[in-house]
């Protein structure tokens, strides 16, 4: 076929997870892998995976990771054709994908163009504005003026959001509900923008109360075509982070879904945008809907969309990159069930969710039927301080909603993990939780549902913990002399136990 540029190797610019997981999709297509890793990832399971692996600096990842010049030196050396950034770190780096571009590699993304457009919030908005998607009252441009700025608010009306122009991830965000604390406010927001992206500045719109975020999934090729593979419900948050996703959402009806998936592609077309991209809505308590970003990248989240329609999108942005078209149109895909993903991180939800890095003294993930674990660490790893402390990415998918949270129960209690806090415990209390199984809930989930007592183990729960895992201790060396076959008994039986308690407790 003309146009098609066949991929053989392909660099991943990115770590643990996701680096994993593209490599698993990269030698089913029989593409030769090479992995970047720092001096921290020097063990991790990334690198041992791919057919190639380079050191490329320090720990910090503005040290590594972050390095453009050298990750685009590592892949002409190697031979490379092509590279995956994942998410994060140069994923929308739109200077790094025109240097890809220039030293004709093939980034597996979008163009540059798309991805500054996209990149830059209120360009973003201005051009949603004329492509005719719905985006909430606000400025068009950035505004720095503390009077000038007061004032916009004012006229909008209060409460505000005030949001960094140039980044996301709820860093340069501000919540304003009086005028009398919109200048402390501005400041805060400009100051931690500038730290975070390295541009102070912000915007101001509307601020929807009780909101859902609601994202949809998009997948372009080079041409012309643009289908959205539907929505993921994104809303269980802490820190204005994701924490649990799921596809479908149970509020959307066809309707409102139609009009959303329109708007998504709308979105994608305004840009000329090639290859998978989310395009993600604030749905307010009315069902109305309004554009809040696109991530011009694979998200987090895909393998909700991925359970749910059956495609691997690794493999569509793989294909795009190479130049075929997208072998189905709108009406080829499908809703089929229903797929939750609980992001499980080395975080203490007791503590505010501040981050545990630690060693990983046991890691044992659950299995079944409809279940998917995408990780990047084992038993033994290192949850370092110096990146995003996920453990996994646990996703279950079932026939129904209700079929999904059970299983999600189940694979949560399944789930053994030990030397590191997790939010295991929480993501337990969310399936349980009644505003989560009627589906009434909202991105404040966490503040008007959670607090730290309610996964604070009591004392005579913890001593009967403490006891039986004694016991077992002591039941294992007592009878280490009959071989290695018979040492992960004890630990096997300590967690059934305690996957039955937490049944009958629960």
């Amino acid at each position: 076929m003309a146009g098609i540029r066949q991929i053989s190797k392909v660099l991943i610019a990115n770590r643990g997870e996701i680096a994993v997981r593209i490599m698993r999709t990269c030698q089913e297509l029989g593409i030769r892998t090479v992995a970047v890793y720092s001096d921290a990832d020097a063990t991790s399971l990334h690198v041992r995976m791919a057919d190639e692996a380079f050191h490329i600096g320090p720990a910090p990842s503005a040290e590594s990771y972050l390095l453009a010049d050298t990750i685009l030196q590592v892949a002409k050396d190697c031979g490379a054709d092509a590279v995956h950034p994942g998410y994060g770190f140069m994923s929308e780096n739109h200077v790094f994908a025109q240097s890809c571009s220039d030293a004709e590699i093939v980034f597996i993304g979008p163009t540059p163009a798309a991805i500054q457009a996209m990149g830059d919030k209120t360009a973003a908005r201005a051009l949603m504005e004329k492509a005719g998607v719905p985006v909430a009252p606000g400025t068009i441009d950035a505004i720095s003026d503390a009077e000038e700025a007061a004032a916009k608010a004012a006229e909008i009306g209060f409460p505000v959001l005030i949001k960094a122009a140039a980044g996301g991830g709820g860093k340069g965000m501000r919540i304003v509900r009086s005028a009398k604390d919109f200048e402390s406010a501005l400041k805060t927001a400009s100051s931690e923008a500038q730290s975070a992206f390295g541009d102070g500045r912000v915007f101001i719109e509307k601020y929807i109360e009780e909101p859902r975020h609601i994202e949809f999934q998009i997948m372009a090729d080079m041409h012309g075509s643009v289908v959205h593979l539907f929505e993921r419900e994104c809303s269980i948050q802490r820190r204005h982070q994701k924490v649990v996703e799921e596809a479908p959402s149970c509020v959307l009806s066809p309707e409102i879904r139609e009009a959303m998936g329109d708007a998504a592609v709308r979105a994608a077309r305004s840009c000329d945008y090639v290859g998978a991209g989310t395009v993600e809505f604030l749905l307010d308590k009315d069902m109305q809907f309004y554009f809040m970003e696109m991530n011009t990248r694979l998200q987090v989240e895909h393998p909700v969309t991925e359970c749910i329609t059956g495609l691997d999108l690794v493999e569509q942005q793989i294909r795009v990159a190479e130049g075929h078209p997208l072998a189905y149109d709108q009406e080829d895909v499908s809703i089929h069930g229903h797929a939750i993903e609980c992001r499980i991180y080395a975080e203490d939800p007791s503590s505010g969710f501040m981050p545990g890095p630690g060693t990983l003294v046991a890691h044992d993930p659950p299995s079944g039927p409809g279940v998917r674990v995408d990780s990047g660490v084992e038993e033994g790893s290192v949850i370092s301080l110096y990146y995003d402390p996920m453990i996994s990415k646990l996703t279950v998918w079932a026939a129904s909603r209700e079929q999904a949270i059970a299983r999600m129960v189940r694979a949560l209690d399944e789930y053994g993990v030990s030397g590191v806090p997790t939010t295991i415990g929480f993501c337990r209390f969310v399936m349980t939780h009644a505003a989560f199984t009627s589906g009434r809930f909202s991105t404040h989930f966490v503040e008007d549902h959670f607090s730290a007592d309610q996964l604070t183990m009591s004392d005579e729960t913890l001593k009967e913990d403490l006891a039986v895992a004694a016991a077992l201790y002591a039941d294992m060396h007592k009878h280490a002399a009959s071989g290695p076959a018979s040492t992960g008994v004890s630990t096997n039986g300590f967690n059934a136990w305690r996957r039955n308690r937490q049944r009958n407790e629960g």
